[in-house]
Order: C-alpha cells, then structure tokens, then sequence
C-alpha cells in the first residue's frame, strides 16, 4: 500500500515542481517588464528636461543678442555698450548670459586689396612670411579685375594646375566664407582667420575696436615687427580703462577714434542655465539708424553652438 500511495505523489510533486517553474518565469517576465518601463519613463523625464533646459538657454542667449543691440542704441552716449569685446555679463530669469560685441571697423575689410596687410594677417596666425605673401598674392589676384599674374599671386592658369574647376572671381568677396575659394586655402587657416575679417568697413582696421589678432597684424604690417603678447594685452587693457572720448594711441603712435559710422558688428551670446545647460550663439548684425520706431538691426550672418 505504502508503494501505491507513493505510486499517485510522485505525480502530483511533479505537477508542482512545472508550476513553480511557470510561476517564477511569470515573476521574471513582471520584473523586466517593470523594470523596462521604469528605464523609459526615466529617459523620457530626461530627456524632456534636456530639451527644456536647452530651449530656455536658447531663448536666453537670443536675450542676450537683442540687449546688445539696444545698448548699441542708447541714445545716451556715454551709456552706450562698447564694441571692442569687453565682456558684459547680464542676468536674464536666472541665467548668466555673457555678450561681447565686435564693431566691423576693428576687422581686416577682405574687400579691400591690401596685401601687405593680408600677409600680416597670415603671419599673425603662424605662417611664416613666404607662405603669407603667397597667400596674400593669391588673394589679391582673386579680388583684381584683370588676369595678370602678380607677385606671388595665382590667376586662372595657377588654379587648373591645382586641379580646380574654378577660377579667381577678378571682383571684390561677396561674403567672408567666399576665401575659402582662394588657392592655397585650408580649412583649418580658414577658421583661423574667420573673425579677423569683414567685407563691410571699408577702411583699415581701427586699433580702437580691433581685436589682439589683428592688433598684431596691424602692428605687424606698420612695423614690420611682430609684437609680443605682453604689448597686445596691455594696450587692450588700456583700452578698457580709457573712457569714450579719451585719447587712445596705439603703440606705435598712431591716435585712434573710439567713433565707428559702419553700423555693423558681430555679436557673441553665451547663456549658462542653473542647471549647467549652455547655449551660445554669434550673430553679424547691421544696426538700424534713426529713432527706435525704426528695424531696430538685420541679423547678415548667424551661428549657434
């Protein structure tokens, strides 16, 4: 008897044993379903919040670009912003946005051939003079009227030989990207030389709103000497302790005038949230004149982040 009943359990500890198993895969089905939706649910709250703090660092960064430009329109002149990239640090809603603002004035015009100058540019960002005044050729030739080869330029037979299917444009740059059409251009001296350069002043550099790359190569090219970094940073410091109207000279004694009738500058925004979100943008702007009914700017160029 003892072996029947034994006979009718071994059965039933087997049907047991399945159903354990059955429900502990159930459990284990439960738990990564749970514990997927508990990871969704998590990636999605954050990445809303990314998305949230990365609009409102946005949004706070173009603050920053319209309150340089009605600084820039401060009909008190003495209170008006100054455009020779001193940082102003303003709080918009709780963000820091940092702005400098870069009159036109201060930059290399492209427009105008000048390849002393050019070649000082080059130099100014570590080419060496034989480099330079090829490039500087090049350019020239690129912007000239006519096809005569000058020194250390390249006209259409230097650019076939290069293997380009393009020739100089024999007129002035209709944009400042257009250099990188320039024979002998890379991409990398291109972004060196980006913000050294402008097709909007018409005139040389002004030391008053330039920048410690064209200082240099402005001094470069009055000099013929390249200046050390001490004497850049401190006529630039020099700079920001003068105040408007003040006399400002350069060191190599040239008077300058802290007055600029090009209306157009570039602007660098940098927003920093609480949270550590950042955005930043840099916009070429053309201020509008006249009373503050008007446009108040058109915004020529723009890049963010």
């Amino acid at each position: 008897m003892q072996r029947n009943l034994l006979r009718k359990s071994a059965p039933r500890a087997r049907q047991r044993g399945v159903v354990l198993v059955m429900v502990l895969w159930v459990i284990l089905l439960l738990l990564v379903l749970v514990t997927s939706f508990v990871q969704s649910s998590t990636s999605e709250g954050l990445q809303a919040r990314f998305l949230l703090n990365s609009t409102q660092a946005r949004y706070a960064a173009e603050a920053g670009l319209h309150r340089a430009v009605l600084e820039l329109r401060n009909p008190t002149q003495e209170l008006r912003w100054y455009a020779d990239g001193r940082p102003y640090e303003i709080d918009f809603d709780g963000a820091i946005v940092t702005i400098k603002i870069i009159d036109d004035s201060g930059k290399i015009d492209i427009g105008q051939n000048n390849p002393t100058l050019f070649s000082a540019m080059f130099q100014s960002v570590g080419l060496d003079k034989l480099q330079a005044d090829r490039l500087a050729g090049a350019m020239a030739d690129f912007i000239d009227p006519d096809d005569l080869l000058s020194i250390n330029g390249a006209e259409k037979d230097e650019y076939a030989q290069a293997g380009l299917s393009y020739e100089p444009a024999n007129r002035t740059f209709q944009t400042v990207s257009e250099l990188q059409q320039v024979l002998g251009m890379s991409y990398e001296l291109y972004l060196k030389i980006e913000d050294m350069v402008t097709i909007n002043s018409g005139s040389m550099p002004n030391g008053a709103f330039a920048q410690a790359d064209v200082l240099r190569a402005l001094l470069l090219q009055q000099t013929g000497n390249l200046p050390s970094e001490e004497e850049i940073n401190a006529f630039i410091e020099l700079r920001r302790n003068t105040p408007r109207g003040g006399t400002l000279v350069l060191p190599t004694g040239q008077q300058l005038f802290q007055q600029s009738g090009s209306q157009r500058y570039t602007v660098w925004s940098d927003a920093v949230l609480p949270s550590g979100a950042r955005a930043s943008l840099k916009a070429s702007i053309q201020v509008g004149q006249g009373s503050v009914s008007q446009r108040p700017f058109r915004i020529e160029r723009w890049r963010d982040n």
